[in-house]
Protein backbone atom coordinates (compact mmCIF):
# COMPACT_ATOMS: atom_id res chain seq x y z
CA UNK A 1 0.00 0.00 0.00
CA UNK A 2 1.45 3.18 -1.08
CA UNK A 3 1.86 6.18 1.91
CA UNK A 4 -0.19 8.23 2.47
CA UNK A 5 0.51 11.79 2.02
CA UNK A 6 1.17 13.60 5.21
CA UNK A 7 -2.06 15.81 6.07
CA UNK A 8 -0.64 19.42 5.80
CA UNK A 9 -0.99 21.45 8.61
CA UNK A 10 -3.65 24.05 9.38
CA UNK A 11 -3.65 27.45 9.87
CA UNK A 12 -5.52 29.55 12.09
CA UNK A 13 -5.76 33.65 13.12
CA UNK A 14 -5.93 34.19 16.60
CA UNK A 15 -7.90 37.62 18.18
CA UNK A 16 -7.83 38.09 21.91
CA UNK A 17 -8.52 40.55 24.19
CA UNK A 18 -8.61 41.45 28.13
CA UNK A 19 -10.14 44.41 29.85
CA UNK A 20 -10.03 45.49 33.40
CA UNK A 21 -12.52 47.71 34.77
CA UNK A 22 -10.26 49.66 37.63
CA UNK A 23 -6.65 48.27 36.27
CA UNK A 24 -7.24 46.37 38.66
CA UNK A 25 -10.08 45.97 38.69
CA UNK A 26 -13.15 43.05 37.69
CA UNK A 27 -11.56 42.09 34.84
CA UNK A 28 -12.38 39.29 31.87
CA UNK A 29 -10.61 37.68 28.69
CA UNK A 30 -12.04 36.96 24.99
CA UNK A 31 -10.52 35.02 22.59
CA UNK A 32 -11.60 33.92 18.89
CA UNK A 33 -9.61 31.22 16.67
CA UNK A 34 -10.79 31.87 12.87
CA UNK A 35 -10.24 29.99 9.73
CA UNK A 36 -8.47 32.45 8.02
CA UNK A 37 -9.47 32.09 4.46
CA UNK A 38 -13.06 32.49 5.26
CA UNK A 39 -13.03 34.66 8.59
CA UNK A 40 -15.12 32.01 10.10
CA UNK A 41 -15.17 31.93 14.04
CA UNK A 42 -14.08 28.14 15.10
CA UNK A 43 -13.94 28.22 18.70
CA UNK A 44 -14.85 31.07 20.97
CA UNK A 45 -13.48 31.43 25.17
CA UNK A 46 -13.91 33.98 27.46
CA UNK A 47 -13.88 34.12 31.42
CA UNK A 48 -13.78 36.56 34.37
CA UNK A 49 -11.21 36.73 35.84
CA UNK A 50 -11.60 38.65 39.52
CA UNK A 51 -9.31 42.03 40.08
CA UNK A 52 -6.17 41.90 37.96
CA UNK A 53 -4.86 44.45 36.33
CA UNK A 54 -5.60 45.12 32.36
CA UNK A 55 -2.36 43.62 31.01
CA UNK A 56 -2.38 40.37 32.80
CA UNK A 57 -6.23 40.06 31.54
CA UNK A 58 -5.09 40.33 27.96
CA UNK A 59 -2.11 38.01 28.13
CA UNK A 60 -4.97 35.72 29.90
CA UNK A 61 -6.59 35.99 26.49
CA UNK A 62 -3.94 35.67 24.72
CA UNK A 63 -3.06 31.80 26.48
CA UNK A 64 -6.88 31.10 26.00
CA UNK A 65 -6.44 31.71 22.06
CA UNK A 66 -3.62 29.57 21.99
CA UNK A 67 -4.67 26.61 23.76
CA UNK A 68 -7.92 26.61 21.65
CA UNK A 69 -5.83 26.70 18.64
CA UNK A 70 -3.90 23.96 20.24
CA UNK A 71 -7.10 21.95 20.70
CA UNK A 72 -8.21 22.32 17.07
CA UNK A 73 -4.84 21.13 15.67
CA UNK A 74 -1.36 20.81 17.91
CA UNK A 75 0.22 21.11 14.16
CA UNK A 76 -1.07 23.93 12.96
CA UNK A 77 0.56 27.68 12.59
CA UNK A 78 -0.91 30.29 13.96
CA UNK A 79 -0.99 34.20 13.91
CA UNK A 80 -1.89 35.91 16.88
CA UNK A 81 -3.77 39.38 16.53
CA UNK A 82 -4.14 42.05 19.30
CA UNK A 83 -4.69 45.74 20.03
CA UNK A 84 -2.56 44.95 22.87
CA UNK A 85 1.04 46.75 21.62
CA UNK A 86 2.48 45.78 25.03
CA UNK A 87 1.84 41.49 24.46
CA UNK A 88 2.82 41.99 20.39
CA UNK A 89 6.22 43.72 21.36
CA UNK A 90 7.03 41.17 24.06
CA UNK A 91 5.95 37.88 22.54
CA UNK A 92 7.84 38.95 18.87
CA UNK A 93 10.64 38.99 21.82
CA UNK A 94 11.10 42.58 20.84
CA UNK A 95 10.52 44.22 24.82
CA UNK A 96 11.82 42.83 28.17
CA UNK A 97 8.82 41.23 30.66
CA UNK A 98 9.69 43.17 33.75
CA UNK A 99 6.51 42.47 35.51
CA UNK A 100 6.46 39.17 38.07
CA UNK A 101 2.43 38.22 37.21
CA UNK A 102 3.12 38.60 33.28
CA UNK A 103 6.39 36.70 32.86
CA UNK A 104 4.92 33.25 33.91
CA UNK A 105 2.05 33.62 31.69
CA UNK A 106 4.30 34.64 29.06
CA UNK A 107 6.26 31.57 29.31
CA UNK A 108 3.12 29.42 29.49
CA UNK A 109 1.74 31.13 26.36
CA UNK A 110 5.09 30.54 24.25
CA UNK A 111 4.71 26.64 25.26
CA UNK A 112 1.90 25.97 23.90
CA UNK A 113 3.23 25.69 20.52
CA UNK A 114 7.04 25.35 19.59
CA UNK A 115 9.08 28.48 18.13
CA UNK A 116 8.16 29.61 15.46
CA UNK A 117 4.78 28.42 14.59
CA UNK A 118 3.32 31.76 16.26
CA UNK A 119 3.24 34.80 14.82
CA UNK A 120 2.07 38.00 16.37
CA UNK A 121 0.86 41.37 14.94
CA UNK A 122 -1.16 44.80 16.38
CA UNK A 123 -3.89 45.58 15.11
CA UNK A 124 -6.03 48.67 16.03
CA UNK A 125 -8.84 48.07 18.78
CA UNK A 126 -11.54 48.83 16.40
CA UNK A 127 -10.67 46.00 14.26
CA UNK A 128 -10.34 42.98 17.20
CA UNK A 129 -14.01 44.04 18.27
CA UNK A 130 -14.80 40.19 18.29
CA UNK A 131 -12.66 39.34 21.05
CA UNK A 132 -13.61 42.66 22.66
CA UNK A 133 -17.02 42.13 23.24
CA UNK A 134 -16.51 38.51 24.81
CA UNK A 135 -13.93 40.31 27.11
CA UNK A 136 -16.56 42.63 28.59
CA UNK A 137 -19.54 39.27 28.14
CA UNK A 138 -17.25 37.53 30.73
CA UNK A 139 -16.76 40.96 32.74
CA UNK A 140 -20.47 41.55 32.64
CA UNK A 141 -21.22 38.28 33.50
CA UNK A 142 -18.71 38.43 36.85
CA UNK A 143 -20.76 42.02 37.87
CA UNK A 144 -23.52 39.67 37.86
CA UNK A 145 -21.89 36.80 39.66
CA UNK A 146 -21.99 34.58 36.85
CA UNK A 147 -19.94 32.41 34.97
CA UNK A 148 -19.79 33.46 31.26
CA UNK A 149 -21.92 31.15 29.04
CA UNK A 150 -20.86 30.10 25.35
CA UNK A 151 -24.78 29.69 24.32
CA UNK A 152 -25.47 33.09 25.70
CA UNK A 153 -22.87 34.92 24.05
CA UNK A 154 -23.75 37.62 21.22
CA UNK A 155 -20.14 37.99 20.06
CA UNK A 156 -19.83 36.77 16.82
CA UNK A 157 -23.03 38.12 16.07
CA UNK A 158 -22.40 41.81 17.22
CA UNK A 159 -18.88 42.19 15.60
CA UNK A 160 -20.48 41.06 12.34
CA UNK A 161 -22.97 43.93 12.44
CA UNK A 162 -21.08 46.27 13.04
CA UNK A 163 -18.25 45.38 10.49
CA UNK A 164 -21.98 45.43 8.53
CA UNK A 165 -22.86 49.03 9.62
CA UNK A 166 -19.36 50.75 8.72
CA UNK A 167 -19.16 52.41 5.31
CA UNK A 168 -18.58 50.47 2.33
CA UNK A 169 -15.00 49.80 1.71
CA UNK A 170 -13.61 50.98 5.09
CA UNK A 171 -14.34 48.30 7.33
CA UNK A 172 -12.62 48.79 10.20
CA UNK A 173 -12.48 45.29 11.51
CA UNK A 174 -12.42 41.55 9.44
CA UNK A 175 -15.80 40.86 7.76
CA UNK A 176 -16.74 37.62 8.76
CA UNK A 177 -19.48 36.96 7.08
CA UNK A 178 -20.10 36.23 3.27
CA UNK A 179 -17.93 33.74 1.66
CA UNK A 180 -14.72 36.30 1.10
CA UNK A 181 -13.90 37.41 4.41
CA UNK A 182 -9.97 37.93 4.73
CA UNK A 183 -8.90 38.26 8.77
CA UNK A 184 -5.71 39.53 8.13
CA UNK A 185 -5.54 42.84 9.65
CA UNK A 186 -6.81 46.19 8.18
CA UNK A 187 -3.07 47.93 8.60
CA UNK A 188 -0.85 49.79 10.73
CA UNK A 189 -2.10 52.86 12.33
CA UNK A 190 -0.63 54.93 15.17
CA UNK A 191 -0.67 54.73 19.04
CA UNK A 192 -1.26 51.85 21.18
CA UNK A 193 -4.71 51.30 20.82
CA UNK A 194 -4.35 48.44 23.96
CA UNK A 195 -6.25 49.46 26.80
CA UNK A 196 -9.48 47.53 26.24
CA UNK A 197 -12.92 49.56 26.74
CA UNK A 198 -16.57 48.44 26.70
CA UNK A 199 -17.26 49.07 23.19
CA UNK A 200 -19.87 51.71 22.84
CA UNK A 201 -21.11 51.42 19.04
CA UNK A 202 -24.24 49.77 20.41
CA UNK A 203 -24.30 48.23 16.97
CA UNK A 204 -27.76 45.92 16.57
CA UNK A 205 -27.19 42.29 16.92
CA UNK A 206 -26.69 40.48 12.96
CA UNK A 207 -28.14 37.97 10.97
CA UNK A 208 -26.87 34.57 12.32
CA UNK A 209 -24.26 32.62 10.22
CA UNK A 210 -25.40 29.81 7.73
CA UNK A 211 -24.38 26.83 9.48
CA UNK A 212 -26.02 24.17 7.19
CA UNK A 213 -23.53 21.34 5.98
CA UNK A 214 -21.03 22.44 8.18
CA UNK A 215 -18.62 19.91 10.40
CA UNK A 216 -18.81 20.98 14.36
CA UNK A 217 -15.94 21.12 16.66
CA UNK A 218 -15.63 19.10 19.43
CA UNK A 219 -15.86 21.35 21.79
CA UNK A 220 -15.91 19.07 25.36
CA UNK A 221 -12.40 19.18 25.53
CA UNK A 222 -12.05 22.83 25.23
CA UNK A 223 -12.99 23.26 29.06
CA UNK A 224 -15.34 25.63 30.39
CA UNK A 225 -15.79 28.80 28.92
CA UNK A 226 -15.06 27.83 25.41
CA UNK A 227 -17.51 27.72 22.68
CA UNK A 228 -16.56 25.81 19.44
CA UNK A 229 -17.82 27.17 16.53
CA UNK A 230 -19.07 25.63 13.13
CA UNK A 231 -15.90 24.93 11.05
CA UNK A 232 -15.79 24.70 6.90
CA UNK A 233 -12.32 22.49 7.26
CA UNK A 234 -9.17 22.94 6.96
CA UNK A 235 -7.77 26.61 5.40
CA UNK A 236 -5.27 26.72 2.47
CA UNK A 237 -1.91 26.27 3.02
CA UNK A 238 0.68 28.98 2.76
CA UNK A 239 -2.26 31.48 2.25
CA UNK A 240 -3.37 33.14 5.87
CA UNK A 241 -6.24 34.86 3.76
CA UNK A 242 -3.77 37.88 3.24
CA UNK A 243 -2.53 37.57 -0.49
CA UNK A 244 -1.46 40.95 -0.06
CA UNK A 245 -1.31 42.66 -3.79
CA UNK A 246 0.99 45.50 -4.91
CA UNK A 247 -0.79 48.02 -2.88
CA UNK A 248 0.95 46.18 0.23
CA UNK A 249 -3.18 46.88 1.28
CA UNK A 250 -4.82 44.26 -0.78
CA UNK A 251 -6.05 40.85 1.16
CA UNK A 252 -6.18 43.20 4.55
CA UNK A 253 -9.95 43.06 4.63
CA UNK A 254 -12.58 42.23 2.66
CA UNK A 255 -13.33 44.88 -0.35
CA UNK A 256 -16.40 46.48 -0.68
CA UNK A 257 -16.81 45.07 -4.11
CA UNK A 258 -16.92 41.80 -2.48
CA UNK A 259 -13.86 40.09 -4.10
CA UNK A 260 -13.44 36.53 -3.29
CA UNK A 261 -10.55 34.89 -1.42
CA UNK A 262 -7.96 36.70 0.01
CA UNK A 263 -7.05 39.28 -2.37
CA UNK A 264 -9.30 41.71 -1.40
CA UNK A 265 -8.93 45.16 -3.90
CA UNK A 266 -6.88 48.33 -2.33
CA UNK A 267 -10.00 50.21 -2.65
CA UNK A 268 -11.88 47.84 0.06
CA UNK A 269 -8.90 47.10 2.13
CA UNK A 270 -10.52 47.73 5.36
CA UNK A 271 -8.93 50.98 6.36
CA UNK A 272 -5.30 50.04 5.84
CA UNK A 273 -2.36 52.78 6.64
CA UNK A 274 -5.16 54.07 8.66
CA UNK A 275 -3.55 57.05 10.44
CA UNK A 276 -1.22 57.55 7.57
CA UNK A 277 -3.52 60.58 7.15
CA UNK A 278 -2.91 62.02 10.88
CA UNK A 279 0.91 61.78 10.33
CA UNK A 280 2.00 64.35 7.45
CA UNK A 281 2.31 61.46 4.91
CA UNK A 282 4.17 59.26 7.10
CA UNK A 283 1.78 56.48 7.49
CA UNK A 284 3.16 56.02 10.95
CA UNK A 285 2.95 53.35 12.76
CA UNK A 286 4.01 52.15 16.18
CA UNK A 287 3.96 48.33 16.36
CA UNK A 288 7.34 46.92 15.37
CA UNK A 289 5.45 43.85 15.54
CA UNK A 290 6.49 40.91 13.54
CA UNK A 291 5.23 40.81 9.95
CA UNK A 292 3.70 44.26 10.67
CA UNK A 293 6.61 46.04 8.58
CA UNK A 294 7.05 48.64 11.47
CA UNK A 295 9.23 51.55 10.87
CA UNK A 296 12.83 51.58 11.62
CA UNK A 297 12.37 54.28 14.76
CA UNK A 298 9.14 52.46 16.26
CA UNK A 299 7.56 55.59 16.25
CA UNK A 300 5.13 54.87 18.40
CA UNK A 301 1.87 57.37 18.15
CA UNK A 302 3.55 59.89 15.25
CA UNK A 303 0.51 58.80 12.73
CA UNK A 304 -2.32 58.85 14.82
CA UNK A 305 -5.30 58.76 13.06
CA UNK A 306 -7.17 61.42 11.95
CA UNK A 307 -10.35 62.78 14.52
CA UNK A 308 -13.54 61.22 13.65
CA UNK A 309 -12.73 59.12 11.09
CA UNK A 310 -14.62 55.70 10.01
CA UNK A 311 -13.08 52.58 11.87
CA UNK A 312 -9.33 52.17 11.36
CA UNK A 313 -9.40 53.32 7.47
CA UNK A 314 -9.17 57.45 8.79
CA UNK A 315 -10.10 59.31 5.22
CA UNK A 316 -8.20 62.25 4.68
CA UNK A 317 -10.85 65.13 5.59
CA UNK A 318 -10.38 64.29 9.05
CA UNK A 319 -6.31 64.93 8.68
CA UNK A 320 -5.67 68.37 9.85
CA UNK A 321 -3.22 70.31 7.60
CA UNK A 322 -2.78 67.71 5.02
CA UNK A 323 -5.00 70.19 2.47
CA UNK A 324 -6.54 66.88 0.79
CA UNK A 325 -9.87 67.73 2.30
CA UNK A 326 -11.82 66.97 -1.02
CA UNK A 327 -10.51 63.33 -0.85
CA UNK A 328 -13.06 60.96 -1.95
CA UNK A 329 -12.98 57.99 1.29
CA UNK A 330 -11.93 55.65 -1.20
CA UNK A 331 -8.75 57.97 -2.53
CA UNK A 332 -7.94 58.60 0.92
CA UNK A 333 -7.94 54.69 1.67
CA UNK A 334 -5.87 54.20 -1.44
CA UNK A 335 -3.35 56.67 -0.58
CA UNK A 336 -3.05 55.55 2.48
CA UNK A 337 -1.89 51.95 1.71
CA UNK A 338 0.64 53.54 -1.06
CA UNK A 339 2.05 54.94 2.32
CA UNK A 340 2.17 52.03 4.47
CA UNK A 341 3.51 49.92 1.54
CA UNK A 342 6.52 52.10 0.97
CA UNK A 343 9.86 51.11 1.43
CA UNK A 344 11.13 50.01 4.87
CA UNK A 345 7.64 49.16 5.51
CA UNK A 346 5.41 46.24 4.19
CA UNK A 347 1.59 44.91 4.62
CA UNK A 348 0.81 43.79 7.94
CA UNK A 349 0.31 39.94 6.22
CA UNK A 350 4.22 39.20 5.24
CA UNK A 351 4.67 37.31 8.79
CA UNK A 352 7.39 37.58 10.59
CA UNK A 353 10.63 38.83 9.78
CA UNK A 354 14.18 37.42 9.27
CA UNK A 355 15.65 39.03 12.54
CA UNK A 356 19.58 39.82 12.69
CA UNK A 357 20.62 40.47 15.83
CA UNK A 358 24.39 41.79 14.80
CA UNK A 359 27.27 40.98 17.94
CA UNK A 360 30.55 42.85 17.34
CA UNK A 361 33.36 40.31 18.91
CA UNK A 362 34.60 41.00 22.59
CA UNK A 363 38.06 43.19 22.43
CA UNK A 364 41.18 41.53 21.36
CA UNK A 365 44.71 42.94 22.81
CA UNK A 366 44.55 45.43 20.04
CA UNK A 367 41.18 46.72 20.57
CA UNK A 368 42.18 49.10 23.21
CA UNK A 369 45.00 50.44 20.87
CA UNK A 370 43.02 51.19 17.99
CA UNK A 371 44.65 49.02 15.60
CA UNK A 372 43.35 47.93 12.16
CA UNK A 373 42.37 44.45 13.19
CA UNK A 374 40.78 42.70 9.61
CA UNK A 375 40.55 39.32 8.11
CA UNK A 376 44.44 39.27 6.63
CA UNK A 377 46.55 40.22 10.18
CA UNK A 378 47.08 37.89 12.62
CA UNK A 379 43.56 37.08 13.46
CA UNK A 380 43.55 37.88 17.63
CA UNK A 381 42.03 35.88 20.21
CA UNK A 382 39.81 37.37 22.87
CA UNK A 383 41.67 39.36 25.60
CA UNK A 384 40.20 38.70 29.60
CA UNK A 385 38.26 41.54 29.27
CA UNK A 386 36.93 40.64 25.90
CA UNK A 387 35.87 36.87 27.11
CA UNK A 388 34.03 38.46 30.38
CA UNK A 389 32.32 40.74 27.92
CA UNK A 390 31.29 37.75 25.71
CA UNK A 391 30.04 35.97 29.20
CA UNK A 392 27.87 39.42 29.85
CA UNK A 393 26.38 40.03 26.46
CA UNK A 394 25.50 35.70 26.73
CA UNK A 395 23.59 36.49 29.93
CA UNK A 396 21.87 39.15 28.66
CA UNK A 397 20.55 37.25 25.48
CA UNK A 398 19.65 34.13 27.83
CA UNK A 399 17.89 36.29 29.89
CA UNK A 400 15.39 37.41 26.63
CA UNK A 401 15.30 34.09 25.49
CA UNK A 402 14.62 35.41 21.51
CA UNK A 403 17.48 33.99 19.47
CA UNK A 404 17.17 31.00 17.83
CA UNK A 405 20.52 30.33 15.98
CA UNK A 406 23.74 31.50 15.98
CA UNK A 407 26.04 32.31 12.87
CA UNK A 408 29.45 33.47 13.25
CA UNK A 409 32.43 35.63 11.26
CA UNK A 410 35.74 32.56 10.78
CA UNK A 411 37.69 34.39 12.51
CA UNK A 412 38.98 33.62 16.19
CA UNK A 413 37.68 36.50 18.01
CA UNK A 414 34.08 35.82 16.37
CA UNK A 415 33.86 32.36 16.93
CA UNK A 416 35.39 32.66 20.30
CA UNK A 417 32.61 35.24 21.67
CA UNK A 418 30.24 33.54 19.40
CA UNK A 419 30.74 30.44 21.53
CA UNK A 420 31.15 31.71 24.82
CA UNK A 421 27.04 33.09 23.64
CA UNK A 422 26.09 29.54 22.29
CA UNK A 423 27.07 27.86 25.03
CA UNK A 424 24.96 30.05 27.37
CA UNK A 425 21.94 29.47 24.85
CA UNK A 426 22.26 25.75 24.11
CA UNK A 427 23.02 26.02 20.54
CA UNK A 428 25.64 25.41 18.23
CA UNK A 429 27.68 27.96 16.42
CA UNK A 430 27.49 28.24 12.32
CA UNK A 431 30.58 29.91 10.49
CA UNK A 432 29.60 32.45 7.50
CA UNK A 433 32.69 33.42 5.60
CA UNK A 434 30.79 36.62 4.53
CA UNK A 435 30.92 37.68 7.94
CA UNK A 436 34.27 38.13 8.14
CA UNK A 437 35.78 41.45 9.11
CA UNK A 438 37.61 43.61 5.67
CA UNK A 439 40.67 43.18 4.78
CA UNK A 440 43.08 45.72 5.58
CA UNK A 441 46.07 45.24 3.65
CA UNK A 442 49.01 46.00 4.55
CA UNK A 443 47.67 48.39 7.26
CA UNK A 444 46.83 45.82 10.00
CA UNK A 445 48.24 45.70 13.14
CA UNK A 446 48.85 49.36 12.39
CA UNK A 447 46.99 52.45 14.31
CA UNK A 448 45.77 55.13 12.11
CA UNK A 449 48.07 57.32 13.08
CA UNK A 450 51.31 55.07 11.68
CA UNK A 451 49.04 54.71 8.78
CA UNK A 452 48.98 58.38 8.03
CA UNK A 453 52.76 58.74 8.77
CA UNK A 454 53.53 55.75 6.20
CA UNK A 455 51.09 55.96 3.50
CA UNK A 456 49.07 59.24 3.58
CA UNK A 457 48.24 58.83 -0.10
CA UNK A 458 46.87 56.02 0.24
CA UNK A 459 45.14 56.71 3.55
CA UNK A 460 43.44 59.91 1.76
CA UNK A 461 42.72 57.74 -1.35
CA UNK A 462 40.74 55.32 1.11
CA UNK A 463 38.94 58.28 2.96
CA UNK A 464 37.84 60.09 0.09
CA UNK A 465 36.24 57.07 -2.04
CA UNK A 466 34.47 53.39 -0.98
CA UNK A 467 36.36 51.77 -4.02
CA UNK A 468 39.93 52.78 -2.85
CA UNK A 469 41.85 49.88 -1.45
CA UNK A 470 43.93 49.62 1.80
CA UNK A 471 47.63 49.59 0.72
CA UNK A 472 49.21 46.21 -0.66
CA UNK A 473 46.03 45.16 -1.86
CA UNK A 474 43.28 44.94 0.87
CA UNK A 475 39.71 45.28 0.27
CA UNK A 476 37.58 48.03 -0.28
CA UNK A 477 34.27 49.38 1.48
CA UNK A 478 32.72 48.61 -1.89
CA UNK A 479 33.79 45.23 -1.96
CA UNK A 480 33.02 44.77 1.52
CA UNK A 481 29.26 46.20 0.78
CA UNK A 482 29.15 43.95 -1.68
CA UNK A 483 29.80 40.68 -0.04
CA UNK A 484 28.01 41.89 2.83
CA UNK A 485 24.80 42.41 0.36
CA UNK A 486 25.45 38.77 -0.78
CA UNK A 487 25.67 37.28 2.31
CA UNK A 488 22.37 39.41 4.09
CA UNK A 489 20.50 37.80 1.33
CA UNK A 490 21.57 34.33 1.61
CA UNK A 491 21.27 34.04 5.63
CA UNK A 492 18.02 35.66 5.20
CA UNK A 493 16.21 33.16 2.85
CA UNK A 494 18.07 30.40 5.41
CA UNK A 495 16.45 31.96 8.12
CA UNK A 496 13.56 33.35 7.22
CA UNK A 497 11.03 34.18 9.98
CA UNK A 498 13.63 33.52 12.51
CA UNK A 499 15.85 35.65 14.86
CA UNK A 500 19.43 34.96 14.51
CA UNK A 501 22.49 35.73 16.45
CA UNK A 502 25.14 37.30 14.32
CA UNK A 503 28.98 37.42 15.61
CA UNK A 504 30.83 39.47 13.09
CA UNK A 505 33.26 43.04 12.89
CA UNK A 506 33.26 46.92 12.61
CA UNK A 507 32.99 46.92 8.87
CA UNK A 508 30.39 44.27 8.19
CA UNK A 509 27.98 45.37 11.07
CA UNK A 510 27.75 48.64 10.04
CA UNK A 511 27.33 47.63 6.73
CA UNK A 512 24.20 45.78 7.48
CA UNK A 513 23.16 48.67 9.14
CA UNK A 514 23.97 51.20 5.95
CA UNK A 515 22.72 48.91 3.97
CA UNK A 516 18.93 48.74 5.61
CA UNK A 517 18.70 52.82 5.80
CA UNK A 518 20.22 53.46 2.40
CA UNK A 519 23.13 54.91 3.52
CA UNK A 520 25.87 56.53 1.70
CA UNK A 521 29.48 54.76 2.10
CA UNK A 522 30.54 57.58 3.65
CA UNK A 523 28.05 56.77 6.73
CA UNK A 524 30.68 54.45 7.69
CA UNK A 525 32.81 56.65 9.05
CA UNK A 526 30.07 58.34 11.28
CA UNK A 527 29.23 54.98 13.38
CA UNK A 528 30.40 54.37 16.41
CA UNK A 529 30.51 50.35 16.92
CA UNK A 530 31.63 49.20 20.62
CA UNK A 531 33.29 46.06 21.74
CA UNK A 532 30.22 43.57 22.46
CA UNK A 533 27.85 45.94 21.25
CA UNK A 534 24.19 44.74 20.12
CA UNK A 535 22.38 45.84 17.01
CA UNK A 536 19.19 44.76 14.83
CA UNK A 537 17.52 44.64 11.83
CA UNK A 538 14.61 43.31 10.66
CA UNK A 539 14.22 42.08 7.12
CA UNK A 540 10.61 41.78 5.66
CA UNK A 541 9.59 39.57 2.64
CA UNK A 542 8.85 42.56 0.25
CA UNK A 543 12.56 43.05 0.95
CA UNK A 544 12.29 46.08 3.21
CA UNK A 545 14.18 46.05 6.25
CA UNK A 546 13.88 47.76 9.78
CA UNK A 547 16.57 49.09 11.94
CA UNK A 548 15.72 48.11 15.43
CA UNK A 549 18.58 48.63 17.56
CA UNK A 550 22.15 50.12 17.53
CA UNK A 551 25.37 49.99 19.63
CA UNK A 552 23.93 48.75 22.72
CA UNK A 553 25.82 47.97 25.34
CA UNK A 554 23.63 48.39 28.66
CA UNK A 555 24.72 44.13 29.50
CA UNK A 556 28.16 45.48 29.95
CA UNK A 557 27.61 47.85 32.68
Amino acid sequence: MADQAPRPAREFVVEADGGSRGNPGPAGYGAVVLDPVTGEALVEAAEYLGVVTNNVAEYRGLLAGLRAAAELDPDATVHVRMDSKLVVEQMSGRWKIKHPDMKPLAAEAARVFPPGRVTYEWIPRASNKHADRLANEAMDAGARGEAWSPSDSTAELDAAAADRAAPAGRTAGSRRTGAASAVAPAGTEGGDGGEPAPDGGGAAAGEPLARAGRGRVDAASLGAGTRAATSTGASATGTSGTGASATGASGTGASATGASGAGASATGASGTGASATGASGAGASATGASGTGAPATGTSGTGAPATGASGAGASATGAPGLGVAAETSGEADVRAAKVVASPGWGPPDMGAPATFVLLRHGETPLTPQKRFSGSGGSDPSLSPVGREQAERVAASLARRGTIEAVVASPLARTRETAGIVAARLGLEVAIEEGLRETDFGAWEGLTFGEVRERHPADLDAWLASPDAEPTGGGESFAATGTRIAATRDRLVAAYAGRTVLLVSHVTPIKTFVRLALGAPPESLFRMELSAASLSAVAYYADGGASVRLFNETSHLR
